[in-house]
């Protein structure tokens, strides 16, 4: 039996973890879940209580349906995925790769809900939290820039922040962080996406399982995550998935 007053959480020992995770419910509303996220995964900052809280997500997530597990998942997916362990250097693959391989699991099976034909945001996130539970280092976390349709990086030539944005707003590079403003005369690149049957491995895995899923504008922007972007600086051209990768790895 886990000792919770021996585990540590943002805010000191862990005594009330196990009351928090009983009374949560499937409603992500329920500001149960904030306690949990703000001391089991404090911006993205894991302690000795998150990893041991996994069991415990993953049963819930068992128990619930595939509609309504999705706010454990998340949770456990961003546990798993974090590299911010001030506290120690535990691999939660290792020790406790039961409960993820079940966490894989159930995530596909929430894959799987027709409702999310229409809710591409959660899709993002179930599949950004499968990558998670893989084990897929950075696009576990880094993969709802394609909810947000932007990523923020580095030119890696000049070193000019160069926001890449894909979506309502176009599709195109630029230095100003409020490119979404009409009144805007900033200079817009356009980006160059990727050509379908070119993208490779993880790219190629990602967009075809998009496709099949019925999420073809998801498709469609991984091409440009994928793809290539000038520099609204300097005009040097990058790849915007090794921009990520660098920024973030």
């Amino acid at each position: 039996m886990t000792d919770w007053s021996r585990l540590h959480h943002a805010y000191g020992t862990a005594e009330d973890i196990p009351g928090l995770l009983d009374a949560v419910d499937p409603d992500a509303q329920d500001p149960g879940w904030d306690k949990l996220w703000s001391r089991l995964c404090h911006q993205g900052t894991v302690y000795s209580a998150s990893y041991a809280a996994l069991p415990a997500l993953t049963e819930m997530a068992r128990q619930w349906s595939a509609v309504d597990r999705k706010a454990p998942l998340y949770l456990a997916g961003s546990i798993v995925a974090s590299t911010d362990q001030p506290y120690g250097n535990e691999d939660p693959q290792v020790t406790y790769a039961s409960q993820i391989s079940d966490l894989a699991q159930l995530t596909e099976e929430a894959l799987q809900d027709p409702g999310l034909a229409d809710d591409p945001t959660n899709y993002v996130d179930l599949l950004g939290t499968l990558l998670s539970f893989q084990g897929v280092e950075i696009w576990g976390e880094q993969l709802d820039g394609l909810r947000d349709e932007e990523y923020e990086v580095p030119c890696p030539a000049c070193s000019a922040e160069n926001f890449i944005a894909f979506g309502k707003y176009g599709f195109f590079s630029t230095t100003d962080s409020m490119y979404m403003e009409p009144s805007t005369t900033a200079r817009q690149v356009p980006l160059r996406p990727q050509a379908p049957a070119a993208l490779e491995g993880l790219a190629q895995r990602l967009y075809s399982r998009a496709l099949a899923d019925g999420q073809s504008d998801i498709a469609r922007k991984l091409t440009y995550v994928f793809g290539d972007a000038q520099c609204a600086e300097c005009d040097a051209v990058f790849s915007v998935n090794e921009a990520i990768a660098s920024r973030w790895g």
